[in-house]
């Protein structure tokens, strides 16, 4: 399970390289989305391996309604440009 952990923290360090990479909006978006998806997943899985209902409760509240304001901007920051 901790080889699982650590598998799941690097993974979420390739949206955070991405981010620091000059890129358009919407790169930034999908990457800023991909990490709270892998957020949400990372703390369902401590909450199993701590038997913690509550974090698992969190983890899926962050997994659906998580991307809703992600999808908010997205639309705004749609309107403004030109």
């Amino acid at each position: 399970m901790t080889l699982l952990l650590w598998g799941m923290v690097i993974a979420l360090l390739i949206p955070i390289a991405l981010l620091c990479r000059n890129g358009s909006v919407w790169d930034r978006l999908a990457a800023f989305g991909s990490i709270g998806t892998k957020v949400a997943m990372l703390a369902l899985v401590v909450a199993v391996m701590r038997g913690d209902r509550m974090i698992a409760l969190v983890g899926a509240l962050m997994l659906s309604a998580g991307d809703a304001g992600m999808l908010l901007l997205a639309r705004l920051l749609e309107e403004r440009e030109p």
